[in-house]
């Protein structure tokens, strides 16, 4: 009998088009109406249509992201198919948190649109940047930030996988991390396409103000373990998540070791839950040796219900 753990994507994941299929469904049609109104505006006509340069502002895709995630999750339980753990990738684990009952799907939302909103802000005062490195350990970029600090805060901030660790921080310390990283050997060292320094120190002033939203929105214990970003330990108690979501805006994406733990804890099929493949690539640059299928559209869903009924 497999043991499953569903993961949710975090920004980067989302196109113009998503939740297009979805939509016609009965439980996509009412968590897309619950978040249009929830956000006063038609999120899913800017899922399904665009434009993507609006899709792309980070306030608008988080909670589109959210949303079609949580749309695949709902579809998934009510087929049967349950999760022993989840964690969500950055953004992903409010996904992750509202699939466990820690959150509700309107108050998470919310709550990510408002994160959206606070981390835009900093960009108009903050001239930063992130880049993946790829090819290169996790020691190996750590100390290519300390090095890179000269020019520029810089931070190694999301651990994805054994070969793959992104640097956050300002744009001159990027630049600079991006250029020893390539002198020592990484197979790439990539600016990525996003305006603020994401889960770096540089976010603290968005961590501040972002504690009280989070201290005005109910978060329950949860239904079956959720994995942190921040502590990469299987979490379940309200005030301990709480208090993880305020770090995490500031503080590193330990996915990598996420991962490895739920394995050791038995977990040996993985579900990509939402928009995209990007976590099932990470996952086969961690551990080929389990299962991870992405699932987003109807026919994926069905497909993934024959395997595990195959299995």
């Amino acid at each position: 009998m497999s043991r499953i753990a569903f993961i949710f994507p975090g920004q980067g994941s989302q196109y113009v088009g998503m939740g297009k299929d979805l939509i016609q469904t009965e439980i996509g049609k009412r968590l897309f109406s619950q978040a249009d109104k929830a956000l006063g505006f038609s999120l899913s006509r800017l899922c399904i249509e665009g434009p993507e340069e609006d899709l792309t502002q980070t306030y608008n895709t988080q909670p589109a992201i959210l949303t079609v995630s949580t749309i695949v999750f709902e579809i998934l339980k009510e087929k049967g198919i349950k999760p022993e753990m989840v964690a969500g990738h950055s953004l992903g684990e409010y996904s992750a948190l509202t699939a466990a009952e820690a959150l509700s799907f309107t108050d998470a939302v919310q709550l990510v649109r408002i994160r959206g909103q606070l981390m835009y802000e900093a960009t108009k005062t903050i001239e930063g940047g992130m880049a993946a490195i790829i090819g290169l350990s996790a020691p190996a970029v750590e100390e290519i930030c300390r090095q890179a600090s000269s020019a520029g805060i810089v931070q190694a901030v999301n651990y994805n996988s054994p070969v793959q660790t992104v640097i956050s921080g300002e744009k001159a310390g990027v630049d600079k991390a991006i250029e020893l990283a390539q002198d020592q050997g990484a197979k790439r060292a990539i600016a990525l396409s996003v305006s603020a320094p994401f889960h770096s120190s540089l976010m603290d002033p968005v961590a501040e103000k972002f504690q009280p939203e989070l201290e005005r929105v109910e978060i329950r214990d949860t239904s079956v373990p959720v994995m942190a970003n921040f502590t990469a330990q299987p979490e379940t108690e309200a005030g301990e998540i709480r208090r993880n979501l305020i770090k995490q805006v500031n503080g590193p994406v330990h996915w990598s070791d996420s991962v490895q733990s739920m394995i050791f804890q038995g977990i040996d099929t993985f579900v990509e839950v939402g928009p995209g493949k990007v976590l099932t690539g990470l996952m086969r640059k961690t551990n080929r040796e389990v299962a991870c299928s992405p699932v987003e559209k109807p026919e994926s869903i069905d497909a993934l219900i024959e395997k595990l009924h195959q299995g």
